[in-house]
C-alpha cells in the first residue's frame, strides 16, 4: 500500500517516508536563525463535497507514534501536525512551529510555536504537548519504531508555552526532519496505557481534518476542521474505504464509488474511454519492492544461499511481465532519484547455473524427486506477501517458479494486511516476504538497517547486522556536509547490496488517478497529495450533499 493523499511522516511498512535532504543543508549553510516561510493559505474557490479514497488494508493505530503501516499513516497525516512539514518541493517549512533557530553547530534547536492552535476538542496546543510527545517516543514501554531519532536528544526544555528548546548529545543531520513527527495531545494521553489507549482509535489532533468514525475493515471517516490554523480544507469530508483487492477497487473506480486509487500497470493501460472521467498521473515512485529473508532462519544465514536465490531471479521478466515496463530493476536500498544512490553498484545477474553451483557449494544436492536436499532435508520455505496487491502476488508466483527451476520448493502464502504485519512481521514469524518501502528523501535508514532496531515492532525485522553498516549509519547521522554524507551512503548502498539481506527486485513508477471533478491535484517532488487540504469540487459538480 502506498499513500495517495496523506502527508508523509516517517518510514512505515510499504511505506511512507520522512521527506527530504533539506535538513543537511539547513545545518550546514543556514544562518543561526532559520525562519519558516510564510504559510500559504489559498482561498477555496468552493467548499463542500466528499472525497472517497481506497486502501487494500485497514489502519492499526491512529497515533503517529505507533503508526507503522501506510493505512494508519494516511489517516494520521490528515489528523495530526508536526512542528515542521515539507512543501511541494520538499523544503522544510513551519507547521505547528512558526519559526526555529539552529544554534551551536546544530546541537541546539529552538522552536517557536504558533499562537492560537487548538486541538480538535477545543483545548489549546502548547509546548507541553511537544515535551509529552518526546517523552513517549523515548519511553522503552512504548511500542514505536521511531525512537531512534529522539534518543539522541540530551534534553528538551519548555521555558514557556510557546517555546521548545532541544539540545542534542551529538550532531544529528536529520534532526529538523525528525520534527515532522505528528505531535500528540498530553491532556488526552496522560492517563491510561499508551499502547492500548482508546484515543489510538479515536484520535484528537490539530490537523485539517477531524476524526468522525472508524468501522473496522470497512471505512474511516474524517470531516473538515473549520478552525484549522492554515484555513479550513475545501472538502467537507474524507472517506477512507477498505477494499482489500485491487481488482475490486478498480471496479469501484469504474462505477465512481471511489474517487482515487493507485493503478496497477495493466489497469493504467486499459479502457482509454473510461479514463476520460479521471486524471491519470505517472512519475517515479520513491520506493522499492524486495524479497526479504529472515536472517535468523538457518536456511538464509549462508550468504551463498541468498546470492544463489538472487541469481535465480529474472528481474527483467518481472519488469516486463508484471510492471509492463513501469519500473526498473533495483540494485539496493536507494532509488535512482536519490543522491544516495550509487550508480556503480552492479545488479546480480540472472544466472541459474551460477545459482545451482552456489547451492551445491553450500551442500545442497538434488534428491530423487529433483528438489535440493541436505542432511535428509528438502530445501523449502514459505514466502509471504499481503493480500490485495496484484503486483506482489504476480511477483511471488514468478519467484516461486524460478526457484523451482533451481531445485528450491517454495510455498506461497497471501495474508490479510493487518494480520501479516502484526502476527508475522512484528513477531518475526516468517521465512521470507515480498514487501516494499516508500522512503524519505533523506537517506538516513537507521531504523531499517541498524542492528539495534531488531526488536519486536521495529523495522529491521529481517534481523540484519553488519558492524560496518552500523558505523556508517551512525556517521551519516552525525555529518552535515553533503559530499561526505553522499560518500557514506554510497558505501552503505554497496555493502547492503553485497550482503543481500534482501533481493532488491524493482523500483516501480507511481500510477495514481483522481476523478476529474476534483480540482487541485498536481504532481510535484512531494507527490500529488502535498496540497490535499485545498483540493476542491466546483458546486455544479458536487455529488455528496450530506451534512454531519
Amino acid at each position: 500500500m502506498t499513500s495517495k493523499v496523506g502527508i508523509p511522516l516517517t518510514p512505515t511498512l510499504s511505506l511512507m517516508g520522512r521527506g527530504g535532504m533539506t535538513s543537511a543543508f539547513i545545518f550546514a549553510f543556514s544562518t543561526v536563525f532559520a525562519a519558516s516561510p510564510a504559510v500559504s493559505t489559498p482561498q477555496c474557490t468552493s467548499t463542500g463535497d466528499t472525497y472517497v479514497d481506497a486502501s487494500i488494508g485497514d489502519a492499526s493505530f491512529l497515533n503517529p507514534i505507533l503508526a507503522t503501516d501506510s493505512a494508519s499513516g494516511d489517516i494520521v497525516g490528515l489528523v495530526y501536525n508536526g512542528l515542521l512539514k515539507y512543501d511541494k518541493d520538499l523544503h522544510l517549512v513551519g507547521s505547528l512551529a512558526e519559526s526555529w533557530e539552529v544554534k551551536d553547530g546544530g546541537l541546539r534547536i529552538v522552536f517557536h510555536l504558533r499562537k492560537g492552535v487548538r486541538w480538535h476538542d477545543g483545548e489549546t496546543f502548547t509546548s507541553k504537548d511537544v515535551k509529552f510527545t518526546y517523552e513517549k517516543l523515548v519511553d522503552p514501554g512504548v511500542r514505536t519504531p521511531y525512537g531512534a531519532d529522539f534518543t539522541l536528544i540530551k534534553s528538551l526544555k519548555t521555558p514557556d508555552s510557546r517555546t521548545v528548546e532541544v539540545l542534542y548529545k551529538q550532531p544529528f543531520a536529520p534532526a529538523l526532519e525528525s520534527w515532522t513527527m505528528g505531535i500528540i495531545p498530553e491532556h488526552v494521553f496522560r492517563n491510561g496505557d499508551f499502547n492500548s489507549h482508546p484515543a489510538n482509535r479515536h484520535p484528537i489532533g490539530t490537523g485539517p481534518f477531524k476524526f468522525l468514525e472508524w468501522k473496522t475493515d470497512e471505512k474511516i471517516v474524517l470531516v473538515e476542521n473549520p478552525d484549522y490554523f492554515e484555513g479550513r480544507p475545501c472538502l467537507d469530508r474524507y472517506i477512507y474505504r477498505i477494499i482489500p483487492d485491487e481488482s475490486v477497487q478498480f471496479l469501484e473506480l469504474r462505477q465512481e464509488g471511489i474517487d482515487s486509487m493507485t493503478l496497477t500497470p495493466d489497469q493504467y493501460n486499459a479502457y482509454p474511454e473510461f479514463f476520460e472521467r479521471y486524471n491519470k498521473f505517472r512519475y517515479p515512485a520513491f520506493m522499492y519492492t524486495y524479497l526479504g529473508f529472515n536472517l535468523k532462519k538457518g536456511l538464509f544465514k549462508d550468504k551463498r544461499v541468498r546470492l544463489a536465490i538472487a541469481h535465480a531471479m529474472n528481474k527483467e521478466e518481472i519488469i516486463k511481465g508484471v510492471l509492463l515496463g513501469f519500473g526498473r530493476a533495483a540494485t539496493g536500498p536507494y532509488p535512482p532519484s536519490s543522491w544516495a544512490f550509487d550508480p556503480t553498484v552492479k545488479d546480480v545477474s540472472y544466472d541459474p547455473a551460477a545459482a545451482k553451483a552456489l547451492l551445491a557449494e553450500a551442500g545442497w544436492k538434488p534428491g530423487k524427486d529433483g528438489w535440493l536436499e541436505r542432511d535428509g532435508r528438502i530445501f523449502e520455505f514459505t514466502l509471504m506477501t499481503n493480500q490485495g496487491n496484484k503486483l506482489r502476488e504476480l511477483t511471488g508466483q514468478i519467484v516461486q517458479n524460478r526457484l523451482a527451476q533451481v531445485g528450491i520448493r517454495v510455498k506461497f502464502k497471501i495474508l490479510e494486511w493487518s494480520s501479516f504485519i502484526h502476527d508475522y512481521i512484528d513477531k518475526k514469524d516468517f521465512d521470507a516476504v515480498i514487501l516494499g518501502w516508500t522512503l524519505g528523501r533523506d537517506p538516513d535508514q537507521y531504523t531499517i538497517w541498524h542492528s539495534d532496531q531488531i526488536g519486536e515492532g521495529q523495522y529491521n525485522f529481517v534481523s540484519y547486522s553488519n558492524p560496518e553498516v552500523d558505523r556508517l549509519l551512525e556517521a551519516g547521522r552525525r555529518t552535515y556536509d553533503l559530499k561526505t554524507r553522499e560518500k557514506i551512503y554510497h558505501k552503505i548502498h554497496r555493502l547492503i547490496a553485497d550482503d543481500l539481506p534482501y533481493v532488491f527486485l524493482y523500483y516501480p513508477e507511481a500510477l495514481p488517478v483522481t476523478h476529474k471533478r476534483i480540482r487541485g491535484p498536481e504532481v510535484a517532488p512531494a507527490g500529488i497529495g502535498w496540497n490535499f487540504q485545498y483540493w476542491s469540487v466546483p458546486k455544479n459538480l458536487q455529488r455528496y450533499k450530506m451534512s454531519f
